[in-house]
């Protein structure tokens, strides 16, 4: 390993260490979540859909303007960081934490550290190393949000946001985006060479 990469290391363990300590009253909630996330039982993909579309729904019927819809959503915020580590050890148990469950919890605060730093990073050394990549794909992908926003209700954009970003740990943890993946990459290898020899 060079010195850059010990460097990195020393800091996403740091970093990962501080976001532990952080979110330790938060640990058996966040624990409960990732098991939903990652779909341990077969219902919990439903689940996940049920109570998003039901906030969805609640969402349009009361149709609240933008401020009281920020005002609430920190209000729940706060209230959720007040509540939840006073009722927590009541309803998880504080005494059943165990080296499993800490082990974990660890794993889960390392990928939200790497999934963070390594994004920044990517886009850091793209702007770095080719800027006229980076300035082409930032405006052109800024664009085509912009676009898809005015052609889709904004509510429901956003529950289908919300609704893929829930249930992506869940496809990746039972192999399905690597599945169409390797799909998508075999049909685009066949065209590739179906063109290459309607080329010779």
């Amino acid at each position: 390993m060079t010195e850059a990469d010990n460097k990195s290391a020393n800091v996403l363990a740091q970093e990962t260490a501080q976001l532990e300590e952080q979110l330790q009253a938060w640990g058996e909630v966040i624990l409960a979540g990732d098991r939903v996330l990652r779909w341990e039982k077969p219902w919990f993909p439903g689940a996940l859909l049920a109570v998003t579309s039901l906030l969805f729904l609640l969402i349009y019927y009361l149709d609240p303007s933008v401020l009281t819809g920020l005002s609430c959503s920190v209000m729940l915020l706060c209230l959720a960081d007040y509540l939840v580590p006073t009722l927590a050890p009541r309803v998880f148990g504080s005494n059943k934490w165990t080296t499993e469950q800490q082990q974990r919890f660890h794993e889960i605060c390392g990928n939200l550290v790497k999934t963070v730093v390594g994004w920044g990073k990517r886009l850091c050394a793209l702007k770095e190393e080719k800027p006229k990549v980076y300035f082409a794909s930032v405006i052109t992908s800024l664009l085509v949000m912009a676009w898809v926003g005015q052609q889709v209700h904004n509510l429901f954009l956003t529950y289908l946001i919300v609704s893929f970003l829930l249930l992506l740990p869940g496809l990746n943890q039972h192999g399905v985006i690597s599945k169409y993946l390797g799909m998508a990459k075999r049909e685009i290898n066949k065209l590739l060479k179906q063109k290459e020899k309607k080329n010779e």
